[in-house]
């Protein structure tokens, strides 16, 4: 998720809907339950009238197939492709017009995204090494102009993880649902009422945000860019963490900072000073575990670079804790992190007000508004270790967008 144009080689998705465990537990015992076929409704609610494209893309998990099912849930491979990219095969299913409900069947074993457009067909490619996709926020990109979104999913024995997430944008708000064996209901991703035009006034009255917001030559609002998207597009200053991620390493020169990431675990915990340069973090037993130099904003608003979290038991719980306290603006305020709670979240002037303005239009405040933001159980996931149903919900748009009209030409 975090590339600029990915070639999908490994399923990002599953890391993302799993690594929230980090924070909560380990791993369900797997007991292969759920049904062989899960039956996932999609509902359009949304109030467009254009036609609806659904894509199942993904991996097998087994074989580490890359591919794509049809709506009875039978995988296929991708053919081969070639450099430069050869055009990928037309796999789209037809979605739901609005007010109707569409049924598709996901195979056990299989992670990947679903897709949606509405109005035109997405256009993949394919290379000898995996399937291109979408990155509408580059000018150059064919999905520039075209209205589509994703939610992400995990099918295996230990049940479904299904998620919603805004990480690279924000465009049609959907809801993701599991229902369990038992009958309980888990949902997440609603936006509140007239919320996905409240989001987007909020992202333009941001000072310094505004060019975020992507609308199509009929006024149509495309998408809100995430802020990593937009800095990469000039749309954001590069800069933006600078300052702060100073002041956060400054503070740790005399304070220390206490990190237990693991919730299941409080007794796991580390310790970090800082030279200024480097926060450099010691166990319990006052042994070196960690260093982590203070990371540009690009780093930040990708938890990559210097806060690239390695699948480990140190450092990148380390690593990722730091990450959601700077974009929460948190670090070097509260000084034990994981730490505080929603409440406390954002109140920064330096803040990724991208990720605040959507949690704070979500029903159950929850939300993916950046790569970690499973921390602290923040993100909008759904979950169930025996599934008997899951279904996407596209909310209401709200009312018209208001259409830019061209003044007149002068008479004479």
């Amino acid at each position: 998720m975090r590339h600029f144009r990915s070639v999908w080689l490994l399923p990002t998705f599953v890391l993302a809907a799993l690594a929230g465990l980090l924070t909560v537990g380990p791993l369900p015992a797997s007991d292969a339950a759920g049904p062989d076929l899960l039956p996932m409704t999609v509902t359009n609610d949304s109030g467009r009238g254009e036609d609806v494209f659904l894509y199942l893309l993904g991996v097998d998990t087994e074989s580490g197939q890359l591919g794509y099912l049809d709506a009875s849930g039978t995988f296929a491979a991708w053919p081969q492709g070639s450099l430069p990219p050869s055009p990928a095969p037309d796999v789209s299913l037809a979605g739901p017009h609005t007010g109707e409900t569409v049924t598709v069947n996901i195979p056990k074993g299989f992670s990947g995204r679903m897709y949606l457009s509405f109005g035109e067909r997405l256009p993949f490619g394919l290379t000898p090494d995996g399937l291109v996709q979408p990155a509408p926020w580059s000018d150059s990109d064919p999905t520039r102009d075209i209205l589509f979104d994703w939610s992400e999913f995990t099918y295996v024995d230990g049940g479904l993880y299904l998620n919603s997430s805004q990480v690279d944008m924000f465009s049609v708000p959907h809801m993701v649902t599991v229902t369990s064996s038992n009958g309980d209901i888990a949902q997440a991703g609603e936006v509140v009422e007239n919320g996905r035009n409240a989001i987007i006034q909020q992202i333009e009255a941001e000072p310094g945000w505004s060019d975020l917001v992507v609308r199509r030559d009929d006024g149509t609002v495309l998408r809100v860019l995430s802020p990593g998207k937009a800095s990469e597009n000039g749309a954001l200053s590069e800069t933006y963490f600078d300052s702060y991620v100073d002041e956060a390493w400054a503070a740790y020169t005399d304070d220390v900072l206490t990190v237990q990431p693991f919730g299941y675990e409080p007794e796991t915990v580390f310790y970090g000073r800082s030279d200024g340069e480097t926060l450099r973090f010691t166990d319990g037993s006052g042994q070196e575990v960690a260093a982590i130099a203070k990371p540009s904003t690009r780093d930040v608003w990708g938890c990559d670079g210097a806060l690239g979290a390695p699948n480990d038991q140190v450092v990148g719980p380390i690593a990722r804790t730091l990450c959601a306290a700077l974009h929460r603006s948190t670090l070097g305020v509260i000084h034990t992190q994981p730490g505080g709670s929603a409440v406390d979240f954002y109140q920064g002037e330096i803040a990724n007000h991208y990720s605040r303005v959507i949690h704070q239009n979500m029903v159950d405040g929850r939300a993916y508004g950046f790569a970690f933001d499973d921390v602290q159980s923040q993100e909008s996931l759904v979950y169930s270790p025996d599934p008997a149903s899951a279904g996407v919900v596209l909310s209401p748009f709200g009312e018209p967008e208001p259409v830019p009209t061209t003044p007149e030409s002068p008479t004479g």
